[in-house]
Order: C-alpha cells, then sequence, then structure tokens
C-alpha cells in the first residue's frame, strides 16, 4: 500500500463497503443500530463520513463544525454494562492504577530516598529514566503474547511479577540496586497497559468506548492520589520502604480477579482469522508494518508527545513544590491530591465528549485551554493559586489523555490491538523517558537569584512552563495532521474483511 493509501485508509469507504456494512447492521453487529438501540441510524460515526477523499481534508474538517446528525447522549445510559462488560473493564482499570501506584512512589519519595542514597534528587530521577526507557520491552514481549494467545494469563503473569520486584524494591539499599529494580519494574509496566487496554476497548459498547477511555486512563490519575495518600500516611511514620511493602496489596487483589476474566469476543475472533490464514505470524506482522508504517510512526509521535506531557507536569512537581517553594511534604502531598481530581474531572468529561466532538479536537481543546494555565501553575508564590493551577492543568493533560486509549485503540491494525497501542505508547515513554531528569538538571543547573538559608534553590518552575508550553504546541500540531477511525466496531470490521 503507497504512501497517499494508507493516509485515506478506512476513512471513506466505497459503495460495496457501505452494502457490507449494511448487511451486518441488519444482523445486529456492535455499532449498529440494533446494538446501539438508536432505530434512526443504520451506520456508526465512521461509516457516516462518506465525503470524498482529500488529501488534506481531514485538516479543514477538524475545524468545522461537529456532525450535527450527532448528539450528546446521556451520560448515565453510556455508563449501563453487562456484568461480564463492568468485571472485564474493572480489572483493567485496577491494573492500570496499581502500576501507576509504585510509579508515582518513585516521584513522591526522591527526596527522602536521595537522602537515604546520599545523592541529589536528580539522580534519583534517572531510575524513572531508566523505568520509562524499558517499558517498550514489556509493550512489545507482553502485546505479542496477548494478540497470539489471550489477555488474560499475560495480565496475571504481569502482575505477579510486579508484585515480587515491588517487595524486593523496599529492601534496597543503594542507588544502584533500586535502578536496577525499577529497570524490571519497567518492563512490567510497559506491558500491563496494552493489555488492560485492549481488554476494556474491546469488551465495551462502541458509543460507550469515549467516556470509559476517560475513566480508564485515570486510573493512572486514581493510582496518583493513592499513592500521594500512602506517602502523607506511610512515609513520615515508617519511612520510604513500607511505602513500597504495602503497595503491593492492591496488586495481589487484582491477580485474584483477573483469575475469572473471559477473553473478548473482538481477540477470539481475530485470532480465528489468523489461525485461518496460511501466513505464518512473522509474515502478518511485515504485512501490517508495510501497510501502516505511516500510521506506526504517526502514533509514535503523538504518544511521545503526550508522555513529555503527562510526565513534565507531574513527575517532578512534588519536588518543586518542597525545594523551589519550600512548601512542607505535607503541602506538596495535598497539590498532587488537587491535581490528581482535577487529572479525573478532566479525563471523564473530555472522554465523554469525545464521541460528540471527536478523538482529534477534544485533544486540540485540551492543548491549547492547557497552554493558558501555565503561568498559574507555576508563577504564583502563595500555595492557594498554585493549587488552582495544578488542578487546572491536570484537568486539561489528563482530558487529553482521557481520549488517547479509545484512539489509539481505533485505529489499531486488526489482530494487534495490544501490541500497537501498547508498543506506540511505550515507543512514545521512551522518547519522552528523561523529562523529569531534563527538568531537575536543568533547573539545578539554573537557580534563583536569591538564597535560602545560603544555599542554591533551583528553579524547577521555569524549567517545566517552557517545557510543556512546547510540548502542548507539538500536540496540536500532531492532532491537526492526524487521522481518525471514531465509531469504528471491532468486531464487524473482521467479519467484513472475512
Amino acid at each position: 500500500m503507497s504512501f497517499k493509501e494508507d493516509m485515506v485508509e478506512l476513512r471513506v469507504l466505497q459503495p460495496d463497503d457501505v452494502e457490507k456494512t449494511s448487511t451486518h447492521a441488519g444482523e445486529g453487529a456492535p455499532g449498529t443500530a440494533e446494538a446501539s438501540g438508536d432505530a434512526g441510524e443504520q451506520f456508526t460515526d465512521l461509516e457516516r463520513r462518506t465525503r470524498p477523499a482529500s488529501k488534506f481534508g481531514h485538516i479543514w474538517e477538524l475545524f468545522e463544525r461537529p456532525d450535527p446528525s450527532g448528539k450528546l447522549q446521556n451520560p448515565l445510559k453510556l455508563l449501563k454494562l453487562s456484568p461480564r462488560q463492568a468485571f472485564t473493564f474493572s480489572v483493567a482499570f485496577l491494573g492500570w492504577m496499581v502500576d501507576a501506584i509504585d510509579f508515582f512512589c518513585v516521584s513522591l519519595s526522591t527526596t527522602e530516598l536521595g537522602d537515604a542514597f546520599g545523592v541529589e534528587p536528580s539522580r534519583v530521577t534517572s531510575a524513572i529514566t531508566v523505568t520509562l526507557m524499558l517499558r517498550p520491552v514489556g509493550a512489545l514481549v507482553f502485546g505479542v503474547i496477548a494478540d497470539r494467545y489471550g489477555r488474560r494469563i499475560p495480565l496475571m503473569i504481569n502482575l505477579f511479577l510486579f508484585t515480587i520486584i515491588e517487595l524486593a524494591t523496599g529492601f534496597s539499599h543503594n542507588l544502584s540496586t533500586f535502578i536496577g529494580l525499577r529497570a524490571i519494574y519497567g518492563v512490567l509496566m510497559g506491558g500491563e497497559w496494552g493489555l488492560g487496554s485492549s481488554l476494556a476497548m474491546e469488551a465495551l459498547p462502541v458509543e460507550s468506548r469515549g467516556i470509559f477511555s476517560g475513566i480508564l486512563q485515570e486510573g493512572y490519575a486514581v493510582g496518583n492520589l493513592i499513592a500521594a495518600m500512602m506517602y502523607y500516611a506511610i512515609v513520615p511514620n515508617l519511612g520510604w520502604r513500607a511505602l513500597y511493602w504495602i503497595s503491593i496489596i492492591p496488586a495481589a487483589i487484582t491477580i485474584v480477579l483477573a483469575y475469572f476474566l473471559d477473553e473478548t469476543d473482538a481477540w477470539r475472533q481475530a485470532r480465528q482469522a489468523q489461525r485461518a490464514s496460511s501466513k505464518p505470524y512473522h509474515t502478518i506482522v511485515l504485512d501490517m508494518l508495510k501497510r501502516h508504517w505511516l500510521r506506526c510512526i504517526y502514533a509514535i509521535l503523538l504518544m511521545a508527545a503526550m508522555n513529555f506531557l503527562s510526565h513534565g507536569s507531574q513527575d517532578l512537581y512534588p519536588t518543586f513544590l518542597k525545594k523551589q517553594h519550600g512548601f512542607s511534604p505535607k503541602q506538596a502531598t495535598i497539590g498532587t491530591i488537587v491535581g490528581n481530581f482535577g487529572a479525573i474531572v478532566g479525563g471523564m468529561f473530555f472522554g465523554y465528549i469525545s464521541e460528540y466532538l471527536g478523538r482529534r479536537r477534544t485533544i486540540a481543546i485540551c492543548a491549547i485551554c492547557g497552554a493558558c494555565f501555565i503561568p498559574l501553575w507555576i508563577l504564583p508564590s502563595r500555595f492557594g493559586p498554585l493549587l488552582a493551577g495544578a488542578f487546572f492543568m491536570q484537568m486539561f493533560v489528563q482530558g487529553a489523555w482521557g481520549v488517547i486509549p479509545v484512539y489509539l485503540s481505533e485505529i489499531s491494525p486488526e489482530g494487534f490491538r495490544a501490541t500497537f497501542p501498547g508498543l506506540s505508547y511505550q515507543l512514545g515513554n521512551l522518547v519522552s523517558a528523561s523529562a523529569s531528569q531534563i527538568e531537575a538538571t536543568m533547573g539545578e543547573r539554573n537557580p534563583l537569584p536569591e538564597l535560602r538559608d545560603g544555599d542554591q534553590v533551583p528553579n524547577y518552575g521555569r524549567v517545566q512552563g517552557i517545557l510543556i508550553g512546547v510540548i502542548f504546541g507539538c500536540v496540536l500540531l500532531l492532532v491537526v495532521v492526524g487521522r481518525e477511525e471514531r465509531g469504528k466496531s471491532f468486531t464487524q470490521s473482521i467479519t467484513t474483511k472475512g
């Protein structure tokens, strides 16, 4: 497939495609009128877009008024799931939440870890960098296994190994051991997101994907929130080691729940199609890369920008409050908690609104609004305004992120819905792995002009503001030139292609 064909693929349907789709619609395929309860519609949002193909038409479409035939649905109706769908989504959410708890235990305790190991916080943040750099390895390994053999067993193995590493981390007696354990954890964390995202998006009704995408991604914010509360309750009383030991409890619970999972219908059909093919698996992979190489590059670039946005605005923020502004660990924890409440609100709201506005348009709105709140996020000297800035910054950062699980799932090539989102996400993480370390190092090298107790004060705020402003611009540019397949029916597309 040529460059031009890849750019317009699945964007505009031909008459025979529409005819096939209407046949499946009559059979009550997911995403059709019968499945959604809308008797007046025959096709999904994607299938209604039958305008002639244009090389730049998708760019102008971003600035047009949303489809007037569409309307916002009652969110309470969208939240209603069958018991199987609700259970599958819950396990996926918990898995991502558990990973986030442990990840943020490091960023919250960089000061304590630096004191324990006798190093500067910037050296401790190298553990965060190593974690992010190795996440693509886990995404590739666990993604390929999950696409070929199912999601359930790989998810259980991933979480079990995670509990072992988490327990061992609390026994670290030097920085080298700590970084080594965080490297293994990075592999495991990289594998979990693709597993959980594919499970959740394949199990959900088409019309509910947007709002649940926001909820799923905010498992990350909920994990951050729980980690902050654990830090506040545990570290001052029991020390940083107990923080890691106690955090294995939710992971153990999630393993037990994952045992009772069922594989999704979309995976079963995709696996059946792969088995029916006479081609070996590596040939199928190469064929996918030949057809969708441009899509793969685009997804990696978008995820690099999004991960710079997330880690650049979160990982060093507690240190920024403590070191630059001199706030107590308690106040830094409160700042993290307030920011995560904003993240949860933003992820759910913008995930929901993306069903009407579209995935790309919603991310673009978040990027523009988020950039406007950078001054409130870093410039105030008083605690109250900084809290307001943290709330709104994370509302828009995680509002954009709330659209990502469904967006990547919908643009994924068939049969690669665990590997494609997970690997592109984690390769983007690899590119952005040094975000917190860059901020910490540059802030320490460019201190504030005034001294505090005779010591220089790092200017983390200025570095964070510049970096996040540039990244918001990159995100906006990428979503403008990108494409989307909102409303794509996973099981229907497999049937049609067959």
